[in-house]
């Protein structure tokens, strides 16, 4: 038995096996979040946006440990997608605070229990001003629930943790009713790309946001030749511009056709010097608009498999942007 193989056991470990668990379960309360939205919390949650849609001023979103922590989270998402919004930390707010939030304003108070003792003092100065007061809580005869002109009721779900107490499930469920309630509001706005690109500058998302004419070679920096040019010219004008390809431009100034490197490839014989581009050039090109995102043309790049497209406007050709375009700008 001196050849005998090793026998192997697959055996999951226990910490993927409790990982697991911890998924399945978290699992199971967006799924029961999903099937009350279907149901009863659909109504409420439409309450919800039309209050903050209908005020003048912010949203004022606040919790206490970790639905705090969420609710930062919650705010950051209305703040970078038009809502003015920020949060408000409870305790503070007893000591001050409550002298940034206006009548204007709209509340959004989360806890999972709506007994938090540290969010009285806002429930209050929220019912003294008349300050709307949404809700996000999962017992409905609750103190935070009573008070409030909306309630989002948030079902019952085990949390992760074993011992059912460590907030896990109902963190994700809050996180996850903020974000419903953060896209439905955007959406209901009409909140586009453009919009966000003016609020969010910065990182990888704002240079995805860039428009293609901030970041496209124009002018001299083109490589174009008209009908009629002789690949010899042709592959002159492609190697001294190094964007592996060239465009063919009709008589109107239009582009009417591109050469890339793969056509000369596909073309190669000992007369191709002298062939005319009309006979080589891929006709219809696949062009953007310098008006796009960059990220639509990083896009088209990876769809189409190329690494150069040109930028039309009213057909003629108006730049180009090369894939190491994008690299550079943090897009790719």
């Amino acid at each position: 038995m001196a050849n005998a193989k090793p026998e192997h056991r697959t055996q999951e470990s226990p910490l993927i096996s409790s990982a697991l668990r911890t998924l399945d379960t978290e699992a199971g309360g967006i799924a029961a979040l999903i099937a009350a939205l279907r149901a009863g919390l659909g109504p409420s949650l439409v309450a919800a946006v039309e209050l903050i849609a209908r005020s003048s001023g912010r949203l004022i979103v606040t919790g206490m440990g970790k639905s705090g922590h969420v609710g930062r989270k919650i705010a950051a998402t209305f703040a970078s997608t038009g809502t003015p919004a920020y949060f408000v930390h409870p305790g503070e707010a007893s000591h001050g605070d409550l002298g940034m939030i206006t009548r204007d304003d709209v509340i959004m108070a989360l806890s999972w229990s709506g007994e938090t003792v540290e969010l009285k003092d806002l429930i209050d100065y929220s019912r003294r001003f008349g300050t709307g007061l949404i809700a996000v809580t999962a017992e409905a005869e609750s103190t935070l629930a009573k008070s409030a002109d909306v309630v989002l009721l948030l079902p019952q779900a085990r949390e992760a943790c074993p011992h059912n107490l460590a907030p896990t499930t109902s963190s994700l469920m809050q996180l996850a009713l903020g974000d419903a309630l953060a896209v439905a509001l955007l959406e209901s706005r009409g909140f586009t790309a453009l919009d966000f690109r003016g609020l969010h500058p910065g990182g990888r998302l704002g240079a995805k946001l860039q428009f293609i004419r901030d970041v496209m070679h124009k002018g001299s920096g083109v490589p174009l030749c008209p009908l009629g040019t002789t690949m010899a010219d042709a592959i002159v004008e492609m190697t001294a511009k190094g964007f592996g390809c060239v465009g063919i431009t009709a008589a109107d100034g239009k582009l009417t056709g591109i050469i890339t490197d793969g056509d000369l490839r596909r073309h190669m014989r000992p007369d191709l010097l002298a062939a005319n581009v009309d006979d080589v050039m891929t006709r219809n090109p696949k062009t953007v608009s310098a008006d796009q995102l960059v990220s639509e043309a990083l896009e088209l790049l990876n769809s189409s498999k190329i690494t150069a497209v040109f930028a039309v406007e009213n057909g003629e050709p108006a730049g180009i942007v090369h894939l190491h375009d994008l690299l550079r700008a943090g897009v790719a």
